[in-house]
């Protein structure tokens, strides 16, 4: 059983003020993960192109195959986008990248 030592409380960006718990052992994984893959300017990657490339960067025994991948990849992106540190481009398809 999970104890309240394993979670942390997350944000997102289409939601402000509401907090969210998670597992920090997969939060901390895919932070590091998409961190590393994001450049530091525009027009930076698409999620798609980010999650492509962040896959073989995760913990084989946390996201086995990438299992659940994609949706820790958007919990991650909008806690990161809510807290300022990267930043999404108004185009279609979305585009990510770093903060300045």
């Amino acid at each position: 059983m999970a104890s309240q030592a394993e979670k942390i409380e997350i944000e997102n960006i289409v939601s402000p003020g509401h907090k969210y718990r998670v597992d920090r052992m997969k939060y901390e994984a895919m932070r590091e993960a998409l961190l590393a893959v994001l450049p530091p300017s525009a027009p930076g990657l698409t999620v798609a192109d980010a999650k492509e490339q962040l896959l073989p960067l995760l913990p084989q025994d946390l996201f086995p195959g990438g299992a659940k991948a994609g949706w820790w990849l958007k919990a991650v992106q909008l806690d990161l986008e809510a807290k300022g540190t990267i930043e999404r481009e108004a185009s279609k398809p979305l585009r990510l990248h770093r903060k300045p």
